[in-house]
């Protein structure tokens, strides 16, 4: 009989997506963020006698949740690997729609959430030196609703919150993955390259094409440790809002809120951080963001960003604490935004238990 593992995973996650603040004294300016989620995992590596994997994961945040279902057949090492996958997610809709709150360093709810359903077919090629890539269809199906849960066509301003101007839109998407990593004692070199193409199965469906890349380079000095990223990316043709590239928020543009910076068809963000070991436990890091919309937030259906007063610009530095331990990663930053507001990270990842 095949063993079945089941992983439950309680997490306090550093996460700004969900702008929970645990604890906020309102007579002070300063920012506390916390955010917490439960991931629950289920795998088969045996399903019908013939190696075949069946992954199954719920994960579930405060606001926001995410069901994939997923299965392996194998193939020869030298053939696409091939990965068919059902999900649903349900998640605010904040990057875009999120209202700039305490001189943009939080986003509160814009009344948009997002229901996602999606099924396709993942190929992922043989890795070839450095090199990998994966391709993948889709068939995606997403519904926007209030916070009552109720299907929604327009946000609280009276702009429409679709491309199709209905409750709904559709689309299937092809989407193809390009990636380079190399790394050793001395550094780190990373690029990534997204594109995807909106296909017009049916004529009411988006038909767009939207890339966006990633590029990392980290280097040794002596015991410390530079890392610099620059991300960007843009989209073109048929567009509903909640496509539009949010910027701000932990992973972009710290000392902001999630999409507090600007929305835009385009966007580019740099992100550099020198970390240095205080002793085998603990690493200190310094860090600087900037972030911009390129000037394309007026060409997003509604204009969300401008309506909401988001600059369009935005840069955070601030400095912080990483601490390692057998239950989990203790992490804290804190931040300072263009408009000198303070933010303060923190959160526990990786603290799981099985059974």
């Amino acid at each position: 009989m095949a063993k079945i593992d089941v992983n439950v995973d309680f997490t306090h996650k550093l996460c700004t997506s969900l702008m929970f603040p645990a604890f906020r004294d309102t007579s002070s300016p300063l920012s506390l963020v916390i955010g917490r989620q439960v991931l629950l995992c289920i795998k088969h590596p045996n399903l019908f006698g013939g190696s075949e994997k069946l992954d199954v994961s719920w994960d579930k945040g405060l606001s926001d949740s995410n069901v994939l279902v997923a299965f392996r057949r194998p193939r020869p090492e030298w053939r696409p690997q091939q990965c068919f996958f059902i999900q649903h997610s349900l998640s605010p809709e904040i990057g875009v729609h999120g209202t700039p709150v305490d001189n943009f360093s939080r986003s509160g709810s814009g009344g948009v959430n997002l229901s996602k359903f999606a099924v396709g077919l993942d190929l992922s090629e043989p890795a070839s030196s450095k090199w990998s890539s994966t391709t993948s269809v889709k068939f995606e199906h997403v519904r926007p609703i209030n916070d009552e849960g109720r299907p929604i066509t327009r946000d609280m301003d009276g702009f429409p919150v679709t491309c199709s101007g209905n409750t709904h839109d559709s689309m299937v998407v092809l989407k193809q993955e390009s990636r380079f990593a190399k790394a050793n004692d001395q550094g780190l070199s990373h690029f990534s390259m997204q594109i995807e193409q909106g296909i017009p199965v049916v004529s009411k469906w988006l038909i767009f094409n939207r890339f966006k890349f990633v590029a990392s380079k980290g280097v040794r000095l002596g015991p410390a440790f530079l890392l610099a990223s620059l991300t960007g990316g843009s989209i073109v043709g048929d567009m509903a809002p909640y496509q539009a590239f949010a910027i701000g928020g932990l992973g972009s543009v710290r000392g902001y809120g999630e999409g507090a910076v600007g929305s835009g068809r385009s966007c580019l963000v740099a992100n550099t951080e020198l970390a240095l070991p205080l002793n085998k436990m603990t690493e200190g890091t310094i860090f600087l963001d900037c972030g911009t919309d390129l000037g394309s937030s007026r060409l997003v259906p509604g204009n969300p960003s401008l309506r909401q007063g988001k600059p369009g610009f935005g840069y955070g530095f601030g400095y912080g604490l990483r601490f390692k331990s057998p239950l989990g990663h203790l992490q804290v930053d804190y931040a300072i935004n263009a408009f000198n507001q303070k933010t303060l990270y923190f959160g526990v990842t990786n603290l799981a238990s099985s059974t």
